[in-house]
């Protein structure tokens, strides 16, 4: 760690709260999370812990995507169930990026997601693929290679700020499951959708790009932009010798030590924060409410450390199925 990292190293308390209310006593439920912090580069998960009410025996494995997913089933009658997520991290800000990749950078990205390993962050996914209302947006914006002029460095960076300019936030103007096509034709959405839409125009160029989710903590007043409160997402392209490298096209900014990683994935569908069914009548629809508090502390083992920074509760109505899937955005 260099002085300046440690100077600036940011800690934070999270606390993730999921509640999930039932119309009518359900037999049982199964569902993992993927709520844990990740441990990288610039990024340390010094505590974590996740409860459950009722109480359930939790599990834990990494994914092939290295997060970490908790798993558990709650076997007996319930109404409500509670999972409770509270983390200590510490974050440092990301190497300065260079101004260029030089000018054989294209050629050496091809040559890498040639090898196949790149395979997933550069070819469509269920949340992320070339639609007509795309391949339109990326004709206006005039999208493509310039390896004369433009090096990948500064298409990210064009990219980015074309779709800060071109869509509006707005919350609630998408649903969880919402396609691209949905902000594409209002050009209005939330940061899942900001994305969704800069992952599936950087494959296009064929640089490896992936998901993000987290939390983004914002000090001082609240922004106008990401006031959904809960979580935040991002995006990270693969640059060479650089490795993974963070864009946030909500904010129109570089993710930094105010960016807290939690998993990545293809897209949202590989990694939203509770996924799992329940086994009920067809009657029964559960509600979600979510309140999520991030705030700033200054050592893990300080018990008041923990500032509230932002919290929400909102609702989102699920399908009636006798086998119902759960999930939160």
């Amino acid at each position: 760690m260099t002085l300046h990292s440690w100077l600036t190293t940011m800690r934070y308390t999270i606390r993730h709260v999921t509640n999930f209310a039932y119309e009518a006593s359900i037999s049982e439920s199964v569902m993992e999370a993927r709520m844990q912090p990740r441990s990288d580069r610039e990024q340390h998960c010094i505590r974590f812990g996740l409860s459950t009410t009722p109480s359930a025996r939790v599990r834990m494995y990494q994914d092939p995507e290295g997060n970490m997913v908790h798993h558990f089933g709650i076997p007996g009658p319930h109404s409500r169930l509670t999972v409770t997520a509270e983390a200590f991290v510490e974050c440092t800000p990301p190497p300065l990026l260079p101004a260029t990749l030089g000018i054989d950078a294209w050629d050496q990205i091809d040559a890498a997601t040639a090898t196949g390993e790149f395979w997933d962050a550069i070819n469509p996914s269920p949340f992320a693929r070339r639609t007509a209302l795309l391949c339109a947006l990326a004709e206006d914006m005039k999208l493509q290679r310039d390896s004369d002029h433009r090096d990948p460095i500064a298409t990210l960076f064009q990219v980015m700020a074309d779709l800060f300019t071109r869509f509006e936030y707005r919350p609630k103007s998408t649903r969880v499951d919402s396609p691209i096509d949905d902000a594409l034709s209002t050009r209005q959405g939330v940061c899942q959708d900001f994305s969704h839409i800069m992952i599936a125009l950087v494959r296009q160029l064929g640089i490896p790009c992936r998901y993000v989710s987290g939390y983004l903590f914002q000090p001082g007043e609240t922004p106008e932009r990401s006031m959904d409160g809960a979580t935040h997402a991002w995006v990270e392209a693969w640059l060479l010798h650089l490795g993974w490298v963070g864009f946030d096209p909500t904010h129109n900014s570089l993710a930094g030590e105010h960016h807290i990683r939690v998993a990545v994935g293809r897209d949202y569908a590989d990694v939203p924060p509770t996924r799992g069914v329940f086994k009920g009548l067809s009657s029964v629809r559960s509600e979600l409410a979510v309140g999520v508090s991030v705030g700033t502390a200054q050592h893990a083992t300080d018990p008041t450390a923990f500032t509230p920074w932002m919290s929400r509760e909102a609702a989102s109505p699920l399908v009636d199925a006798d086998s119902q899937q759960q999930q939160q955005q």
